[in-house]
């Protein structure tokens, strides 16, 4: 009698495989955006023309360097930082959650950096001159941050009891949490005038346009060092799928990795909305795409949703400052005009009405 082939044995390790094989795509993609966001932009300052003059041992001009160092490249790295955040925080919050219609905003981040915008934009000329003079221009960052880390403290502390986070209670205690935030921030826009619900609507749809390597220093290591904490949930989150149950049967200590994955969500999540405003659909979007190309193994998902959400932010934003220069489009509506299609495709595909 022949032995009956492992036939789930072998997809799962033909799903590792092509999720593996996908690094290398993604991670050539992440080069070639990159480059792109280097060679297009307003001027006619060009990569390749300053590689070329590089390369004949030719300096470059003043206006060459503030363009290339002080403009492209730190606008570039901040849509690295910030595409990758809001990326894998999406696959985590989808594995944490077991749904994969969680995105990060159901920790309350957004909600929380949305009102602490508002109020420093609003309530900013109130505050004591000194402390305007210390925060300056980073006012409006530091407010989402801080609103944002506030909220989530607090809707961990609220779902937390006698030692176990209760994902169910976070879940609603997040929309109630939502509602009463965005409650408060209606009462702002409305006392606000003219000019502050331009810089409201501004922020609110979120741009890269203001990125410097001030701010790029000020959010990258928490980015880093929260999306790092996030990529080592994988094997735990592969368990969750099983059930707590279950996870904690093999060997996973659900709640240690349930407040890894709810503070390093927050996070990277705080720290590229503060820098960036609200921008949508990277964190839903993209987790959705690679476990329809790789399967649902969290070990690579993670991985590639940092590469494939810094590589689809960076393309947003070139498509934002070009489509209709020299003005610049905030980068929010083009990830919306992008996304939304894209996750009604994902629908449709999952209930089988769309097409092959």
């Amino acid at each position: 009698m022949s032995a009956i082939p492992d036939t789930g044995t072998h997809v799962a390790r033909d799903r590792l495989t092509q999720a593996r094989a996908l690094h290398w795509l993604l991670g050539a993609l992440l080069v070639i955006a990159c480059l792109l966001s280097l060679q297009i932009g307003a001027t006619e300052v060009r990569i390749t023309d300053l590689l070329a003059t590089l390369a004949r041992g030719e300096s470059l001009s003043r206006m060459e360097r503030v363009v290339l160092l002080d403009i492209r490249l730190p606008r570039l790295a901040m849509g690295v930082f910030v595409g990758a955040a809001l990326a894998v925080s999406g696959a985590a919050m989808q594995g944490l959650f077991r749904n994969p219609l969680a995105d990060p905003g159901i920790v309350g981040v957004g909600a929380g950096a949305g009102l602490g915008a508002i109020l420093a934009i609003v309530l900013g000329a109130l505050m004591p001159l000194w402390l305007s003079d210390l925060t300056g221009t980073q006012l409006v960052p530091v407010a989402a941050f801080l609103g944002g880390w506030g909220s989530t403290i607090l809707l961990y502390r609220v779902s937390t009891s006698g030692g176990r986070t209760s994902v169910a209670t976070m879940l609603l205690a997040g929309i109630a949490l939502g509602a009463l935030a965005g409650a408060i921030s209606g009462i702002l826009v409305y006392i606000a005038d003219d000019q502050q619900l331009r810089d409201l609507n501004f922020w609110g749809l979120g741009s890269l346009a203001g990125a410097s390597w001030a701010k790029v220093f000020a959010a990258g290591p928490m980015i880093l060092a929260a999306v790092a904490a996030a990529l080592m949930l994988g094997r735990g989150l592969n368990g969750l799928a099983l059930g707590e149950a279950t996870a904690a049967h093999i060997g996973i200590d659900v709640q240690r990795m349930k407040s890894i994955a709810i503070l390093a969500v927050a996070a990277a999540t705080g720290a590229a909305v503060a820098v960036s405003g609200g921008i949508g659909f990277v964190g839903i979007v993209v987790p959705h795409l690679l476990r329809l190309a790789s399967g649902p193994d969290h070990r690579t998902l993670l991985i590639n949703s940092a590469l494939l959400g810094a590589t689809l932010l960076i393309v947003a934003d070139v498509i934002a400052r070009t489509v209709i220069a020299p003005a610049e489009l905030p980068i929010g509506i083009v990830t919306a005009v992008l996304g939304a299609p894209v996750f009604l495709w994902i629908l449709l595909k999952r209930r089988g009405l769309a097409l092959p």
